[in-house]
């Protein structure tokens, strides 16, 4: 029960070694190019895993196997809506980042409406993103708290801190590295404990299938908008759930925007669905072995919490060594998606609000020390809300049903500048306080499941943005 010498030994060798992997690329930075866009010199591959990096944090790792525990594989029907997402960004919005270079993705509201638009849309980014990262940085306590055997938060500040350094001195380019070696750790370590899973269940495979066959069920073609995850909610409704997240967010829009070329952008996009799809799989039946593995125990008590079950399982009945990596793999998901975070958040403080308010002389060198120090800003910022975070339900859904109430506003505004031209600036800003607030509406009054949030609160937004334009274009003040 527990860890041991050989367990700590692995998780604090990781902890070290990525830091001062990230340290590595200190060097490289000579200006805010390099610092955000790593001189869009990253080759599509590299920008491919690190957008599965980023889009995957420890959320994903210990939330999603419960929700298989609990239910079945229907959750991929979202993940399938993920890829048709992706398909819209790469015709859509890929094509308008790369004409002209841009740091983040509210640049292009600026060209197409003015700034009032672009410090309303980077805005919202903002205050989703920290919002959202806090309950992703808080998973990290869930973890570190079975280790320690109790609810430590000082496992936040630590991972925090470490990932902070790395990220201060490295910026983009430490990001997107240690991302790409962050999912390799945390992709073996999750087969690795397939195996081990399987081989604790009587008969392997055929045990599995025997305790839990009806849990393998995919489809559900329900059209109860309250169900989170039917075939309608999925392919629809996470659709649009990417195309804002993947589209419209600076967290994975940097990286869209640092490849070298557009035809790379799209290439690392698509091929990171194929990925995702894969692995979010791979931790899905995870989630059914080990419901199957308690079916096969009825002595033992899986944890009453599905976010829960599977930290428990690591950390009380994988063989020594074995817990050890997987934990290290689940902090690593943690200080992949947090060092994007900071990165990015950073990106679009300095500039989208610091920027266009200094001398437009300021040296290569004073643009790299004011982001390095919102960087710092930032990761304070976040360990802190993690810290106010605690109390969560499911920390996968909440940090979904967080970003996807501003996620239809920011995609309905963005939508109106790509695909029309009659749209303008006070019909954009009116467009967005409506969906908003009609968001805020739907989910406090409402049963509507959080997959829909998105595909609603874009077509209220669009409709209110263009509407109110087409009216003050014929009744100017």
């Amino acid at each position: 029960m527990g860890f041991n010498w050989l367990d700590w030994i692995i998780v604090l060798a990781y902890l070290l070694g990525i830091t001062l992997f990230g340290l590595h690329f200190r060097k490289k930075q000579q200006s805010m190019h390099t610092y955000f866009l790593g001189g869009k010199t990253v080759p599509a591959w590299a920008l491919a895993l690190s957008i599965v990096g980023t889009e995957t944090s420890t959320l994903t790792i210990i939330s999603t196997p419960g929700i298989a525990f609990a239910g079945n594989l229907s959750f991929l029907q979202l993940i399938m809506g993920y890829l048709v997402g992706r398909v819209i960004i790469s015709l859509i919005l890929i094509p308008a980042y790369f004409k002209g270079e841009m740091y983040t993705a509210y640049e292009l509201m600026q060209r197409r409406f003015g700034p009032r638009v672009k410090h309303a849309t980077a805005s919202m980014f903002l205050v989703t993103r920290a919002l959202a990262e806090g309950v992703r940085v808080f998973a990290i306590a869930i973890v570190v708290g079975i280790v320690l055997g109790s609810g430590d938060i000082w496992s936040i500040l630590i991972i925090s801190a470490l990932t902070l350094i790395y990220t201060f001195q490295g910026g983009f380019t430490a990001v997107i590295w240690t991302d790409v070696v962050q999912l390799g750790i945390y992709l073996g370590c999750t087969a690795i404990t397939f195996f081990v899973i399987l081989g604790l269940i009587p008969n392997g495979w055929e045990g599995v299938m025997a305790a839990a066959g009806p849990k393998f069920a995919v489809w559900n073609f329900s059209p109860d908008i309250s169900i989170p995850y039917t075939f309608w909610a999925g392919i629809i409704g996470g659709a649009f759930l990417t195309t804002a997240s993947h589209g419209v967010d600076q967290l994975i829009v940097q990286r869209l925007l640092a490849a070298k070329t557009e035809r790379d952008s799209k290439i690392a996009l698509l091929s990171s669905g194929v990925i995702v799809l894969l692995q979010f799989t791979l931790f899905l039946v995870i989630g059914i072995m080990l419901y199957s593995f308690y079916h096969y125990r009825p002595d033992l008590a899986a944890p009453a919490a599905a976010d829960r079950i599977f930290p428990d399982f690591i950390v009380n009945y994988l063989p020594h060594g074995v817990r050890g990596i997987m934990v290290a793999a689940i902090l690593a998901a943690a200080m992949s998606n947090l060092s994007s975070a900071l990165n990015a958040m950073a990106s679009t403080t300095v500039v989208d609000f610091v920027r266009p308010f200094v001398k437009a002389d300021l040296s290569a060198a004073s643009q790299l020390r004011i982001s390095r120090w919102f960087t710092v800003f930032w990761g304070v910022a976040l360990a802190a809300l993690a810290v106010l975070s605690r109390g969560v339900g499911s920390v996968l859904e909440a940090g979904l049903t967080i970003a996807s109430i501003t996620y239809g506003s920011m995609l309905g505004v963005f939508l109106l500048g790509v695909l029309t031209k009659r749209a303008n600036e006070r019909g954009a800003i009116l467009g967005m306080a409506v969906g908003l607030v009609s968001m805020l509406g739907v989910w406090a009054a409402s049963d509507i499941a959080f997959t829909w949030y998105v595909l609603v609160g874009t077509v209220i937004t669009f409709a209110t943005g263009y509407g109110a334009s087409l009216l003050s274009a014929r009744n100017p003040a």
